[in-house]
């Protein structure tokens, strides 16, 4: 347990010199297991309620904690994920996420089996979700809206394939659907010669658009730039 936690307060350490403002933890022991021990940390000796709409980090001792202003973009840590052993570029083999459940327990699951419970907090059935996606202006807006559920789409395209869109990797974990890359979906609209009832003109830009899908995905089809 002292071990572990050195490890882990050695790697919170940030040093903004060298651009260390995050750490990965590399579990091949299940040591994080130890996070939901009580003996771990115990409970806190303050507890810092950050004001609304003011910073998240709590003000040294003797500062009134007032919002300075200061802010980081990016986020720290976003797009980082990169991973070297000795230098070596290694990737991942298994994911967990950890997170505490409304008694405060610490939970350990599978990106799958999370993602499955987020989905289906949201839509019971299959059909529940097809009706919200077919019926949403933006399909955008259903994406957006899980994300904040805490449904993480890159991870899941990195454990799953990146070649599949948001839609289909729902309709996989959640609903246990045959998933279908975007390029496959293409394809299948080229096939049933859905364009052939429109000019040319229009079916080139329809056709421009679906490479633009087969490319992006439908987030990419819908930013009117």
């Amino acid at each position: 347990m002292t071990e572990f936690k050195q490890i882990i307060g050695r790697g919170t350490r940030i040093n903004e010199a060298y651009d260390k403002l995050y750490f990965t933890i590399m579990d091949f022991r299940n040591a994080t297991k130890l996070f939901a021990d009580p003996d771990f940390d115990g409970e806190p000796v303050n507890i810092y309620e950050p004001p609304e709409g003011g910073t998240v980090t709590p003000p040294e001792e003797g500062e009134s904690g007032e919002d300075d202003g200061i802010t980081v973009d990016p986020p720290l840590g976003e797009g980082r994920v990169k991973y070297y052993v000795n230098n070596v570029p290694v990737t991942v083999a298994n994911e967990r996420i950890q997170y505490l459940d409304t008694d405060g327990k610490l939970i350990t699951e599978s990106l799958k089996d999370y993602t499955r419970k987020k989905v289906t907090e949201s839509y019971d059935s299959l059909e529940s979700f097809l009706k919200d996606w077919t019926e949403a202006e933006k399909k955008e807006a259903v994406i957006r809206e899980l994300e904040r559920q805490g449904v993480i789409f890159e991870a899941l395209q990195d454990e799953i394939g990146k070649d599949f869109d948001a839609f289909d990797l729902i309709c996989h974990i959640a609903f246990d659907q045959p998933p279908l890359s975007r390029k496959e979906r293409a394809e299948k609209v080229k096939k049933r010669n859905y364009f052939a009832k429109y000019d040319e003109t229009a079916q080139q830009v329809l056709a421009a658009l679906l490479d633009l899908y087969t490319d992006g995905g439908i987030v990419d089809l819908e930013n009117p730039d």
